[in-house]
């Protein structure tokens, strides 16, 4: 039986959808592929959508994620632009359940804080921090940061892999008491 992972990391989005594939084995991190799905040269929302099913199925047929990572939409201004992004990851969500692969979503700042220590770190340098961390050269480094994001997703993911349930399951100290009342001293 191997100990070999395959994480699927996604980087929604409605002009450009960012995927990263980490091979896991032997608790080491190793990248297979990272690109983006091109979406702008199709004018109708829908057929981006459709698009990215086509797409988003096709890397897990080619590459058998064990399971996802997905980036959650940060909140913006604009409500409709939030839609169609939420739209974009149901739609890649979708392809992977449809191929029984586990999904795990993950807020933006989580994944800085993950990747760099900084959950305000900017795109340019969680991308730096993964060249190093991977050992990606330079001449493979891919050039759209959505790709590099959706790397940082699986990344962040394999990192959570390792943590025993009882470290993911609070928000703050507070909240660690609070739901360990009979553990704290008071």
């Amino acid at each position: 039986m191997s100990n070999e992972k395959i994480i699927l990391g996604i980087d929604p989005g409605t002009n450009l959808m960012g995927y990263g594939i980490l091979r896991i084995l032997a608790g080491k991190a190793e990248l297979q592929a990272m690109g983006v799905i091109e979406l702008h040269k199709y004018e109708s929302h829908y057929l981006r959508l459709g698009k990215i099913h086509e797409r988003i199925t096709q890397i897990i047929d080619a590459y058998h994620p064990d399971e996802m990572a997905v980036e959650a939409p940060f909140f913006g201004k604009n409500v409709q632009s939030m839609l169609k992004l939420g739209r974009a990851q149901g739609v890649a969500i979708t392809a992977a359940i449809l191929r029984d692969i586990p999904v795990t979503e993950y807020e933006p700042r989580k994944i800085k804080i993950a990747i760099t220590g900084n959950g305000a770190a900017a795109k340019e340098q969680v991308a730096g921090m993964l060249q190093r961390i991977l050992h990606i050269p330079k001449e493979e480094m891919d050039i759209q940061l959505d790709a590099t994001d959706a790397v940082a997703a699986a990344y962040c993911h394999f990192i959570q892999m390792g943590k025993p349930k009882s470290e993911r399951k609070f928000t703050s100290w507070k909240d660690f008491a609070t739901k360990n009342a009979d553990k704290v001293r008071k």
